[in-house]
């Protein structure tokens, strides 16, 4: 196979990766490109960051100080795991529904709300006994 050739299916995929929905992506970020600063982005794109996927809630144009981790309210980053770390919400694009799962402080929760922006152990979570 030519490097062109390489190059061309490379594209493919890439092209085709695009299409997958959120779960699916998030397990292949390696097949989206890099996120970089003085960019025009839009709502929807998606980016690999420090080997994780994010995608654009806020149409921008990227800045050295805005990376993907640091700016939640330019992007989001999901996840596949069960039981992730819990993450105070900023905003309505992260907020907890009832029934999502979360680890805190080494405890299992369960939402029993929608909209919860509470930390667990507050309001709104049931521990999840093992």
């Amino acid at each position: 196979m030519t490097r062109e050739q390489a190059e061309h299916i490379r594209d493919i995929l890439m092209q085709a990766a695009e299409l997958l929905p959120d779960d699916a992506a998030m397990e292949i970020p390696e097949f989206f490109d890099k996120w970089e600063p003085d960019i025009d982005y839009v709502v929807g794109d998606r980016r690999q960051y420090e080997g994780l996927l994010y995608k654009c809630l806020q149409a921008h144009h990227s800045q050295m100080d805005w990376t993907p981790d640091v700016a939640v309210s330019l992007w989001t980053h999901s996840t596949t795991e069960e039981w992730p770390e819990w993450i105070q919400p900023t905003g309505s694009h992260d907020v907890y529904n009832t029934g999502d799962k979360v680890i805190h402080n080494n405890i299992k929760y369960l939402s029993t709300v929608d909209g919860n922006v509470w930390e667990p152990g507050v309001y709104g979570w049931d521990i999840v006994e093992e």
